[in-house]
């Protein structure tokens, strides 16, 4: 090979080895310090594209689980709810029994009367207030509760259940006598069976949404797992890789050097 100081092709193939080992260190520092295999469209586009497409999915999901947990909150208080006016109920039902009994002087219905009226008064607020998020199941006025329940737009419907004084015949019982108290006495046991079969159905639709609320968070894990097996790093090849480029680039700069000091050897010619 002729020697020349114009064209050192020695160093030229040391600079590009030493440029190659350069452009896969800072690759591995990158992945090292993000954590990310691919971190954007250039690393794979493909699977950029794919991991993308699956983080909207991640990200409807947590919107469907979001809408879930408000579903079931709503619910939660129409039960509690539900559950504080069946005490209520029993309560009632008690006053009732005791008002039924012939031979009680007018004061004893009168006092009888005002803790039935109180009771009732109590149910109609517990009614009242049984809302969450401006939603309440247990009222007359109110409407079936739909819960998103899917990323496609599927819902699950929480039947309303009116058990308002109204709706539960209650509303113009009293215990002035014993005659209506036996005719308050009969609305009530039918009112604590109401409640009931309310509550029922109330705890059969919360479930549903329980079910659908943990199915969807197990779904986004999946999912996220399956992002993270696109595109995180292995931290633990990258680190050998790491260590590798580092010693390859000391040793490309040293060949480097040695290669620019080869066109010195022509001063010798003329010595």
């Amino acid at each position: 090979m002729a020697m020349s100081i114009n064209t050192n092709a020695g160093a030229m193939i040391a600079l590009q080895s030493l440029s190659a080992t350069n452009r896969n260190l800072e690759t591995t520092q990158l992945r090292v310090t993000t954590g990310l295999r691919v971190a954007g469209p250039k690393d794979d586009a493909a699977t950029f594209a794919i991991a993308q497409n699956m983080r909207g999915d991640v990200a409807g999901m947590a919107a469907v689980k979001t809408n879930l947990a408000l579903g079931q909150s709503i619910v939660n208080v129409a039960i509690d709810a539900g559950k504080a006016i069946a005490d209520l109920l029993t309560e009632m039902k008690a006053k009732a029994v005791q008002a039924s009994q012939e031979g009680l002087d007018s004061d004893s219905y009168v006092a009888l009367n005002e803790e039935f009226t109180s009771l009732r008064a109590q149910i109609s607020s517990i009614v009242a207030t049984a809302e969450f998020n401006g939603k309440n199941l247990i009222d007359s006025a109110s409407t079936d509760l739909k819960v998103l329940s899917t990323v496609d737009g599927s819902t699950i419907t929480i039947t309303k259940q009116s058990i308002d004084t109204t709706t539960l015949a209650i509303h113009t019982a009293t215990l002035s006598n014993a005659t209506v108290a036996a005719t308050a006495l009969t609305a009530l046991n039918q009112a604590i069976i109401d409640v009931s079969n309310a509550l029922a159905s109330l705890g059969s639709g919360a479930k549903r949404v329980d079910i659908q609320a943990e199915f969807t968070q197990k779904l986004m894990d999946i999912v996220k797992q399956g992002i993270g097996n696109l595109i995180d790093a292995d931290l633990a090849t990258e680190s050998a890789n790491l260590q590798a480029f580092q010693i390859k680039q000391q040793l490309g700069v040293q060949a480097l050097a040695i290669a620019n000091a080869g066109p010195q050897a022509i001063l010798s010619l003329f010595g």
